[in-house]
């Protein structure tokens, strides 16, 4: 019988983790603080590495309905809308490839698929309302308890629960994140609505100083997915849940160029919202005992490139692999940390570095070729090759 792991966090990386290792043989239990899993998040980027093990887990399908092909994408200057960078993408994204370099995809119709894919593979394992509280080892056993009184053990426990870990909080015995003087704003525009705003293509980057607004089509182009992020000293939380207004984030981008600022225009009423973006250094050594920590819980990542789910899924396929055909479990974890923490550590220090070009106070010195986004071997992950 393989070891029975816990999973605490149900985001994009404890799920792909979940479906992963139960694809292994390896019995799993997750468990989510949230009440509900809910219609959360914004659009993000699947990459060419994150689609590999996707279908890996023999997910290419749904994932194939329910994504957006991109064929290119365009930086701009913030002003003029001149092309730094790329091309503009006219298609509508039918003639999806066989084996597209990126899609892009609503948070919340990848998080379902995933949640669907382990009640149908491994039924009764998702728990929600379970927030950790205490965490317990023994004789290489762990044991969690959650806030509502309930208890379980396991061979083991993955931390997938980001960047605000409690499982990190607990066994690594660090305080809160730190606030990057970064505020994202967010608001999803129908398709038909943001239509003549896409004059540069269905996919483009705005960058200017201190800030960049990305804005791509989602859900098969009915959707276009706006993310502005500012460099600031106003401090916001971090959750998905504060509200923006279309004014407080026009103003912000006064002087931008007119797709721009038609397009946070056009935000829905009660539909904008904004949080802050918080980071905190890598950890050195992901694992304590029987319990080891992925994806922004053991290393989080600024989001300039469009890595932080992609890594997060990288994790969750690779610490299966890396248990399968371990005599132990604190080995897997090991051999797991072994196999991942040279790229996740450079995924986030190229993020930071893009940040600071796209951000730079003159755009017109952005140079896509030398930027870590034009390193497309960034975005590339071959899950066969982790252990060859």
């Amino acid at each position: 019988m393989k070891p029975d792991i816990l999973i605490v966090g149900a985001g994009i990386g404890g799920l792909v983790a979940a479906l992963a290792l139960q694809q292994e043989g390896f019995p799993v239990r997750v468990f989510e603080q949230a009440p509900v899993l809910g219609d959360i998040g914004a659009g993000l980027t699947l990459s060419r590495g994150a689609l590999r093990v996707l279908t890996a887990l023999n997910l290419q399908d749904p994932i194939r309905r329910i994504a957006t092909h991109t064929r290119d994408m365009a930086f701009l200057h913030y002003r003029t809308g001149a092309v730094l960078a790329g091309e503009f993408d006219h298609t509508d994204g039918s003639d999806m490839p066989a084996a597209p370099a990126a899609l892009h995809i609503h948070r919340a119709d990848l998080h379902r698929m995933l949640v669907d894919a382990l009640a149908e593979r491994a039924p009764g394992s998702l728990h929600a309302g379970h927030r950790l509280a205490h965490l317990d080892q023994k004789a290489e056993r762990v044991t969690a308890t959650f806030a509502n009184g309930v208890t379980v053990e396991g061979d083991g426990l993955v931390g997938a629960d980001g960047v605000r870990s409690r499982v990190r909080q607990i066994f690594w015995g660090e305080g809160s994140p730190d606030f990057t003087g970064q505020v994202a704003y967010r608001c999803l525009i129908p398709g038909d609505i943001a239509a003549p705003c896409l004059g540069a293509g269905r996919a483009a980057v705005y960058i200017g100083p201190g800030q960049v607004l990305n804005r791509y089509t989602i859900r098969r182009n009915t959707l276009l997915n706006c993310v502005g992020i500012v460099r600031t000293g106003d401090w916001v939380g971090e959750g998905w849940s504060t509200p923006a207004t279309a004014a407080e984030m026009g103003a912000l981008y006064a002087g931008w160029h007119p797709d721009v600022t038609r397009l946070i225009a056009l935000a829905p009423a009660g539909g904008l919202i904004k949080w802050g973006i918080f980071n905190r250094p890598p950890l050195a050594h992901w694992r304590q005992g029987q319990v080891a920590l992925l994806g922004d819980a053991a290393h989080p990542m600024l989001p300039f490139l469009g890595l932080g789910a992609a890594m997060a899924i990288e994790d969750g396929f690779v610490l299966a692999w890396a248990m399968a055909g371990c005599g132990s479990v604190a080995e897997g974890f090991d051999r797991f940390q072994h196999a991942r923490h040279e790229r996740t550590a450079q995924i986030a220090a190229q993020s930071q570095k893009q940040g600071e070009l796209v951000q730079a106070q003159s755009p017109d010195t952005y140079a896509h070729d030398a930027a870590p986004a034009g390193n497309a071997r960034l975005y590339d992950f071959d899950p066969d090759a982790v252990f060859l």
